[in-house]
This record gives C-alpha cells, sequence and structure tokens, in this order.
C-alpha cells in the first residue's frame, strides 16, 4: 500500500498549459499545491499507522525473507512445483520456494553426501528417476578427498579447492539432468569455519558474475559451543549469507555417531534431544537479520551410521512440540513456521521419516546407506565378472582374448552409481519425493 501512494504522489507532472488555460483558470496552482500537500500529509499518516502496526522486525523481515512466490505469473518449468524453481542448481528465493513448497506438500528432499563426479552424478541420475529435487552435499573431509589426498590441505586449502571444482562440475551438468539441484556443505565445526570463508568468497566472486552465489547453502554445526555462542556466530554468517542470497543451515543438540571426523559416539545422551525453546531463541535471532534464509538441525534422538534395531530412540515428537512451540510465541496462522532437517537419516523407519516430515522436515541427509549401496554395486560387479578379471589376457572365453573391457575402471564405478542411484529412489520412496516435479 505504501507503494502504491508513493506512486500516486510522484505521478508525472501535467503538461504545460496554455496562457489562455492560466489566465482563465488562476487558481489551478493553489489547488494542486494544496492537493499535493494533503496526499503528503494521507502519506505520511499511512506511513506511521504501518509502523505502529508492523510485526516485530525479528519475525516480520523473516516472514518476508520466507514468502514464497507460488502465484508468480512466471513461466512454469515443473507443473507441480514454484514457477521460480528451474532445472539446474537452485538458490535464493527459489530455493526458499521449493523447501517452503516441500513442507507444504509433505515431502522431503534427499541431501546426499558425494566425494567425487561417479557420486555426484550418481544423484542426478537419480532425480531424474525418481522425478524430485536433490541436495549434492559436500563435506570438509569430502572437498579434500574431491581434490586429491595426495595434497597438503594446510589453511583447508585442498578442501575448498575440491568442494569449489565439484560445485562448478554440477553447475555444468546439473541442467542436462533436468531436475532442481541444491549445492550444500555439510557439518562445519568452529575450527573449521576458515573452510566455510573459503567458499564463501568463491560465492561472493561468483555473484557478480552471475546474481547468484555458487553454493546455495551451507551447514554450520556449533552444537559443541554454548548456545549463544553457537546462534551468535550462526548469525554473524547469517549476515553475510543473506547479502548474496546462500541460506544457512544450523545445528542445535549433537547428532550421535561418527561421520566424516565428526565423533559424537560417547555424547552424552541427553544433548541428543533438542529442546523447543533453544529453537525459539534461535529463531528469533536468526530471523532479525534482513533476506535472511535457514533451516534448523535439530536432534531428536538421530545417530549418524546404521545400527542394530533398539540401539537409537528417534523422538521426532521433538519437532513437532517445537513447531507448536513457536507458534504459540509469534502468532500467525502458519502452524509449521520453522523449516527442519533430518541428520542421521540413514536405517531410519518410514514411519519415523513420516512422522518427521509431517512436522516440516523439507530434507534428510544420506549418506551411511549410500556408501554402502555403491560399495554393494563394486562388489556385484567384481563378483559377476571375477574370471575376467584376473589378468589383462586370458578369461574362460580363451587363453589370448584381453579383459580390457572388463577392467575398465568405468566399468565397476558405472556399477558403483547405478547401485546408489537405485537405492537413493528407494530413499525418495520414503520421503514421498517421487514425481513432485510434473
Amino acid at each position: 500500500c505504501q507503494l502504491s501512494t508513493s506512486t500516486a504522489v510522484t505521478a508525472s507532472p501535467s503538461a504545460p498549459r496554455t496562457p489562455t488555460e492560466a489566465a482563465t483558470t488562476p487558481h489551478t496552482s493553489v489547488t494542486n499545491k494544496n492537493e499535493s500537500t494533503m496526499k503528503t500529509a494521507i502519506l505520511s499518516a499511512l506511513i506511521g499507522s504501518a509502523a505502529a502496526f508492523a510485526p516485530a522486525t525479528n519475525f516480520g523481515v523473516r516472514n518476508m525473507a520466507l514468502k514464497s512466490s507460488e502465484t508468480s505469473d512466471e513461466t512454469k518449468a515443473f507443473a507441480k512445483l514454484p514457477a521460480s524453481v528451474k532445472p539446474g542448481v537452485v538458490t535464493g528465493k527459489a530455493l526458499v520456494d521449493l523447501l517452503e513448497h516441500a513442507k507444504k506438500e509433505g515431502f522431503a528432499i534427499p541431501g546426499v553426501n558425494v566425494v567425487g563426479g561417479n557420486s555426484i552424478n550418481a544423484c542426478m541420475e537419480a532425480a531424474a528417476k525418481y522425478g524430485g529435487p536433490i541436495m549434492v552435499t559436500f563435506s570438509k573431509g569430502g572437498g579434500q578427498f574431491i581434490a586429491g589426498k595426495s595434497l597438503s590441505n594446510d589453511a583447508d586449502s585442498a578442501s575448498i579447492a575440491g568442494s569449489i571444482a565439484a560445485a562448478k562440475h554440477v553447475r555444468e551438468v546439473a541442467e542436462l539432468y533436468g531436475v532442481p539441484v541444491v549445492l550444500h556443505t555439510d557439518h562445519c565445526q568452529k575450527a573449521w569455519l576458515p573452510w566455510i570463508d573459503g567458499l564463501y568468497a568463491a560465492s561472493e566472486e561468483y555473484y557478480k558474475l552471475h546474481g547468484e552465489p555458487l553454493f546455495s547453502s551451507h551447514m554450520l554445526d556449533l552444537s559443541e559451543e554454548p548456545l549463544e555462542e553457537n546462534i551468535g556466530i550462526c548469525k554473524q554468517y547469517m549476515e553475510k549469507f543473506a547479502k548474496i542470497d546462500i541460506l544457512l543451515e544450523f545445528e542445535l543438540g549433537v547428532t550421535g555417531g561418527e561421520e566424516d571426523g565428526v565423533d559424537n559416539t560417547d555424547i552424552d545422551s541427553s544433548r541428543l534431544y533438542t529442546q523447543p525453546e533453544e529453537v525459539y531463541y534461535a529463531y528469533q535471532e536468526l530471523s532479525q537479520v534482513p533476506n535472511a534464509a535457514f533451516t534448523c538441525a535439530a536432534s531428536f534422538g538421530n545417530v549418524h551410521g546404521v545400527y542394530a534395531p533398539g540401539n537409537v530412540e528417534l523422538r521426532p515428537v521433538i519437532l513437532h512440540n517445537t513447531q507448536k512451540y513457536i507458534q504459540e510465541k509469534i502468532g500467525g496462522d502458519e502452524d509449521k513456521p520453522m523449516l527442519f532437517v533430518f541428520h542421521g537419516g540413514s536405517g531410519s523407519s518410514p514411519d519415523d521419516i513420516q512422522y518427521a516430515i509431517d512436522a516440516g522436515v523439507i530434507k534428510m541427509n544420506i549418506d551411511t546407506d549410500t556408501q554402502w549401496a555403491y560399495w554393494d554395486g563394486v562388489r556385484a560387479y567384481e563378483a559377476a565378472n571375477r574370471e575376467y578379471l584376473q589378468a589383462q589376457i586370458g578369461n574362460p572365453d580363451g587363453d589370448d582374448i584381453p579383459n580390457k573391457k572388463y577392467y575398465d575402471p568405468r566399468m565397476m564405478l558405472r556399477a558403483g552409481e547405478e547401485a546408489m542411484a537405485a537405492r537413493l529412489c528407494q530413499a525418495a520412496e520414503d520421503l514421498n519425493c517421487v514425481n513432485v516435479l510434473n
């Protein structure tokens, strides 16, 4: 309303009057001046009223940042998704629209840790097969591996270079798969922040050239720090991220188990369960940042890795209770104000996954299960072709027949890709993420 009123007041001036018109209407200039004064007074009153009744800053900014554009007149690339979401890497408002849409429609996106071109391509192949979005996720160790394990990683140089190189690979090919792809990074502890700083610098440069960041989102895992310090640092990064449309994922509580250098196997079990008050505090603080977009990895007993039944007690009801707590605090019609993510998803039961999605989970991390699937594909290939993999020449078909087409690395790597993609299609079914594009 303020913009519309301002437009009326600052509209183009009337065309110059002829001397005759001026002579016959000497009061017009006075009238126009009075009308202008009146409009200015009305505008001031409207602005004053709006300011007096505006929502609290810490929530108003958040609500505007997450406002969906599903009603946009923009041409749609996918019949079932917001118009802002296109094939290829999704960032900024399009990413927020996608996540809000997932929450509304009740599906979650697989977030998959990758360690090279083969696992990256398996992710996008799977997404094309199941007909949904995918999050390609780089860990600090994964980035280092992509750059080359022989390299020094002083100042996280290899982790930074490998993550950037892999992100550029995804940028080049993602659109060809015809699906939305989110470029994300996984757990970053306080000591690892220079890794994120290096990736942010790359996104800044990319933003100057392309109007969007290189990476879609980053996770800061400062859950080992006191709550105020955790969120204080997250807020500092949120202020930087928001300027170039990067989404922040933060963690509260601790995900148990061990993954890629993060070992919480001996953690106090009480820290595996996040409290609603903690999430609300983070929501308040981060909402104060203009253009903020964030998700919360709240702990509800989830553990990295796969364990025998009965060894892990998931309590997704914590997420439901937290949404209710925040909604009661901030009011409004939104019954699930927080976007949650589910870490340690490998091995979880379909019932627990569905209950978590019902509470606003829009992404579930998968690593252990896809690692096993990839290896199992390679193992099965070797088992099926063992007699052709014992020498360069000579196999059951003849002593002088070469075996190159069997030991070509692409053969076993492709077997791993296919097995990993098949496992991700199964995961997409558990997450209700099948055929959500068209």
